[in-house]
């Protein structure tokens, strides 16, 4: 877990790892996008006002559909809703979002919204290849605690050890994995500046000790030699990485036969691959709450799963609508 890289030197700021994998991943997408529009005479410049107004309305629906279902966390700091950088995106938020808005961008500026949609998800993957290693750099997106060989241990106060240490009702979790001694639980007094320790009866309404309030003994007790450091978990992050990669290779693949014959196929074909991948990946992840709205399908499922098989009707239906559609050819003069 390394959220901040390093500091750039006179401005004091610090880079973090968060938003620098999702800026490589944009610029290898948009690279990728720019010479595929080349490819099939579209304009590349059109790629790239696409991909970038893309891109920031992802981020924004991420952020909003993460905020929705974690509203807890920002009651009475309301200010950390904007902390992007701490982490907390739901990506299918996001891709709904820009779905929408690149949908009234191409439609405003009459381009191919097939033609473009196909070329789209491609570079989609690649950027949610490298966010997803910001993701396991930042410590967001864990995973379930696992015995195999790949678990990583995320460190204390990372948010798989906050997840740890807490009861999660809303993933029917109704004690902590990690039994902490009341005094690693408290609350900062009014003057936000004396920590107050928690006793055994009202720990779990309090928030974790932060780490350099720790006494030796504590810190060492939840460090990797500690009795109380965090359960190995599936590094899900990583998994959904080279997922990402992996499908945008088939999708280009797929694209690099059938763009000009099948228009529209690539982009439901990774409405159904992403949604599957998804659906699966969700079941060794540990940090979305489980769904029970009423347009719930997948009962007992997180809103990622139930939207992903959202994703798979409607990707199979596309498929299908475009793989058999006539392709019209232009008539010979006479």
């Amino acid at each position: 877990m390394i959220p901040e890289l390093f500091e750039l030197p006179f401005i004091h700021v610090t880079v973090k790892s968060y938003g620098l994998m999702m800026v490589i991943g944009f610029l290898c997408a948009v690279f990728v996008l720019r010479r595929m529009a080349a490819r099939v005479g579209e304009n590349p410049d059109n790629i790239t006002n696409v991909g970038l107004y893309a891109l920031i309305t992802g981020v924004v629906g991420a952020r909003i559909f993460y905020v929705i279902h974690n509203f807890g966390q920002f009651r009475g700091d309301i200010v950390k809703v904007f902390a992007v950088w701490e982490g907390g995106l739901e990506f299918i938020g996001g891709v709904i979002l820009a779905i929408i808005f690149v949908l009234l961008y191409l439609f405003f500026r009459r381009l191919s919204i097939l033609r473009y949609f196909d070329m789209l998800v491609v570079g989609l993957m690649i950027g949610l290849a490298f966010g997803r290693i910001g993701c396991f750099l930042n410590g967001c997106c864990y995973g379930k605690p696992t015995e195999l060989p790949c678990g990583v241990i995320f460190p204390y106060g990372s948010p798989s050890y906050w997840s740890q240490a807490f009861p999660d009702p809303a993933r029917d979790r109704e004690k902590p994995q990690i039994d902490l001694p009341a005094d690693y639980y408290g609350n900062f007094s009014l003057n936000g500046k004396v920590w107050a320790p928690a006793d055994e009866h009202n720990k779990y309404y309090s928030k974790l000790k932060p780490r350099q309030l720790l006494t030796e003994e504590q810190a060492h007790a939840v460090s990797r030699e500690g009795k109380l450091h965090a359960m190995p978990v599936h590094p899900t992050q990583l998994y959904s990485s080279v997922n990402a990669f992996l499908l945008s290779g088939i999708l280009y693949l797929f694209w690099r036969k059938f763009n000009q014959k099948k228009v529209g196929c690539t982009f439901g074909l990774m409405l159904v691959l992403y949604g599957i991948t998804r659906f699966v990946l969700e079941m060794i992840r540990d940090d979305n709450p489980y769904e029970s709205a009423r347009w719930i399908i997948y009962r007992g499922g997180t809103i990622s799963q139930n939207i992903g098989i959202y994703m798979i009707i409607i990707g199979v239906f596309a498929f299908l609508l475009f793989w058999f559609r006539p392709v019209s050819t232009p008539k010979k003069a006479l």
